[in-house]
């Protein structure tokens, strides 16, 4: 998945770790990140929070797309900020699942994330390891 993520890739998006389920990505807000109040602009918030998301759900190596996301925004970030997305799996059901994130700097949450997804088709990973995809940290 990583190799065709050219989005993440070029936003500067890392990948920390990624296990069944679960999911940590990082993003550090540089200057064209911010909008007209000196703040990180909430649509790359919600790119790194639904990237997390994305990979979470997509750990058992089977096609999963997002159905809804949502995000409530609890403080800015800031220009420098290293932002670090933790997604984790709430329910999976058949082909649903809910998921939360959070998002922070160091120990402060500044923005939570929920996401629905729904597993649409097959394994996307030749012989089925989601890691084999995604680079080591």
């Amino acid at each position: 998945m990583w190799a065709s993520d050219a989005a993440c890739r070029n936003l500067g998006i890392e990948i920390l770790a990624v296990g069944p389920g679960t999911a940590t990505l990082a993003l550090t807000v540089t200057n064209v990140m911010v909008n007209g109040h000196d703040i990180a602009h909430g649509g790359y918030l919600f790119t790194l929070a639904d990237s997390a998301f994305a990979y979470a759900c997509n750990s058992y190596g089977l096609t999963t797309v997002a159905s809804h996301g949502s995000i409530t925004f609890i403080r800015p970030g800031r220009r420098g900020d290293r932002l670090v997305a933790t997604a984790r799996e709430v329910s999976r059901s058949a082909r649903s699942g809910l998921y939360d994130a959070q998002i922070r700097v160091g120990d402060v949450v500044i923005a939570e994330f929920r996401g629905h997804s729904r597993t649409v088709g097959g394994s996307f990973i030749d012989g089925g390891d989601p890691a084999s995809e995604t680079p080591t940290p």
